[in-house]
């Protein structure tokens, strides 16, 4: 359901982009998860430009108290661009790059931007899987939404985010975890297997531990779950009921029972509490 890393850890050799804006890092590419398809029907869902839930609200919750205006922000994983539009056009960053592996997420971000005239402050960058694409202390800010879950390297992914932050940088993320560390339950399982994606879930515990490790302070995480499960429940409402008619138009009916299906696997695991929305904050320390 959301962006990801695809199915490598973070641990190789990549280009790093100098924040100059200018040309943009192209690579091939093998076949995506998200697909013309996948967007169609999470924007159907979730709103123009967003492929996880919550929509612009839940992205301010996830800065709540940050002060953003005219600062420069690195948003990772994403997606179809609504939620690196946002952050101008709401917080006023002075710059936004959107970043993903995915070809399709990002040609569908780079016409949303241009066609809102915020071409010049939104740039957005497609490489491999691997080190970030950025020179050292380049963003004021890091932010994600639901992108790390997909990343199975925990201690590369925030060594990374810590080493492209500015000294008093501020990580600002939410992302999709499992409550514990040991043998995911059967209907965990099952979801998993359901969503068919590159899922590398851990818990609020360890990434937590991963980001002190890193170098992060002022670490803190806040639990979602209880406001995701009663939102999936809608959503999963909606799909079989007043949405369905026109997704199904736009993208069949066996592509909407299948997710129809995953929705029902994902409501188990929400209700049981196995599956736990996070909120992720932590600064880099100025010295």
């Amino acid at each position: 359901m959301m962006l990801r890393f695809r199915r490598h850890a973070l641990g190789f050799a990549t280009i790093r982009m100098a924040l100059d804006w200018g040309p943009m890092i192209e690579t091939t590419d093998a076949e995506p998860e998200y697909d013309d398809t996948a967007i169609r029907f999470l924007e159907a869902l979730w709103g123009d430009g967003y492929l996880s839930p919550g929509g612009p609200d839940e992205v301010d919750r996830v800065v709540e108290g940050l002060a953003l205006n005219g600062k420069t922000i690195l948003d990772v994983g994403c997606g179809s661009g609504g939620i690196t539009l946002h952050l101008l056009e709401r917080h006023g960053a002075a710059h936004v790059v959107g970043f993903d592996v995915e070809r399709p997420v990002i040609e569908a971000a780079r016409k949303r931007a241009t066609a809102r005239g915020l071409s010049g402050r939104a740039n957005f960058v497609q490489a491999p899987p691997g080190p970030l694409p950025f020179t050292d202390a380049s963003f004021d800010v890091v932010f994600s939404k639901d992108a790390l879950l997909h990343v199975p390297d925990k201690d590369a992914l925030f060594a990374e985010i810590v080493r492209v932050l500015k000294p008093g940088g501020v990580f600002a993320a939410s992302n999709w975890m499992i409550s514990h560390d040991g043998e995911p339950s059967p209907e965990m399982k099952a979801y998993v297997a359901a969503e068919s994606l590159s899922f590398a879930m851990a818990s609020p515990i360890r990434y937590a531990a991963a980001m002190r490790r890193a170098g992060l302070a002022d670490v803190t995480v806040h639990d979602r779950n209880p406001w995701y499960r009663e939102v999936a429940r809608e959503e999963l409402n909606r799909l079989k009921g007043p949405l369905y008619p026109a997704v199904a138009a736009a993208v069949g009916t066996a592509y909407v029972d299948k997710n129809i299906r995953t929705w029902e696997a994902m409501q188990k695991v929400l209700d049981s509490g196995e599956h736990r929305p996070t909120h992720l904050r932590g600064r880099k320390p100025v010295g």
